[in-house]
């Protein structure tokens, strides 16, 4: 990963690179292709059994057959790559039957590896690491878009305004996830859909860190299923998921919102 982390710090660093819209909102550069190409020819190498998904590959039904897949975004938060602010990432994950069982997280601008595996906890750059046992929403520091969080929306009943918090955001999920596995924020809340490239390698760093992912209606996430979106995601250390999901688990949120 820190080969494929080398070539985005390259680009980044070069400040000149080839960038378009792969649809509306949707933005992409060569640097993403450039990873996305190296991580799959590094992979498959090794594992050659194994299925592959990923957001700069075009889909191959195939991986429906697979048991063991790999979940590759090669650079999520592109949107801060392309804006010169170092809080993008290379993520690599492995899915067996649907489930996370390996993810790698890794910020090549700062120098953050998250990493971890089914039942050998999680860590950056080799060190342990843990969720917080925060319990309460308010005053807690979190990880989400302020706008959608003060939309009067949540003063008409049976929503509830959000206390004081506070709030912060990056552009790569993934980063915000391990952020949360590690320690440095509590939650991350986001009411949009994802897709399974955006959260399955931080998905299993947050449940050996102590912490719990779902939707916001408390469901848990299956991956390699024929659609890639998911509703919401809800990522926190148990005590605080709970409070959070008493907030949004009421909501009946549109389908096919990405962001």
């Amino acid at each position: 990963m820190r080969d494929a982390g080398k070539i985005a710090r390259d680009f980044f660093e070069a400040g000149t690179f080839k960038r378009w819209d792969k649809s509306k909102g949707n933005p992409v550069t060569e640097a993403d292709i450039a990873v996305d190409k190296f991580l799959h020819r590094t992979l498959r190498a090794a594992r050659p059994d194994y299925g592959w998904l990923s957001e700069e590959t075009e889909d191959d039904a195939a991986r429906l057959k697979s048991r063991d897949v790999f979940v590759v975004d090669p650079i999520d938060g592109t949107i801060a790559f392309m804006k010169n602010r170092p809080h993008f990432t290379v993520c690599a994950g492995i899915v067996r039957d649907g489930l996370p069982i390996a993810g790698v997280v890794f910020n090549p601008m700062l120098d953050e590896c998250f990493a971890a595996r089914t039942g050998a906890g999680a860590t950056l750059n080799g060190t342990h690491i843990h969720v917080s046992d925060r319990a309460e929403v308010e005053g807690c520091r979190m990880l989400s878009d302020r706008n959608m969080l003060a939309h009067p929306v949540w003063n008409n009943p049976p929503n509830r305004p959000w206390p004081e918090m506070h709030i912060e955001t990056r552009n790569s999920i993934a980063y915000r996830m391990v952020l949360v596995a590690g320690g440095t924020f509590d939650a991350t809340l986001a009411l949009s859909s994802k897709r399974d490239w955006d959260i399955a390698a931080a998905e299993i760093i947050v449940r050996e860190a102590g912490g719990v992912v779902t939707t916001h209606t408390g469901a848990g996430i299956a991956y390699n299923q024929e659609s890639t979106l998911k509703p919401s995601l809800v990522v926190a250390g148990p005590k605080l998921h709970a409070a959070l999901l008493e907030r949004v688990g009421h909501l009946n949120l549109p389908r096919g919102q990405e962001r």
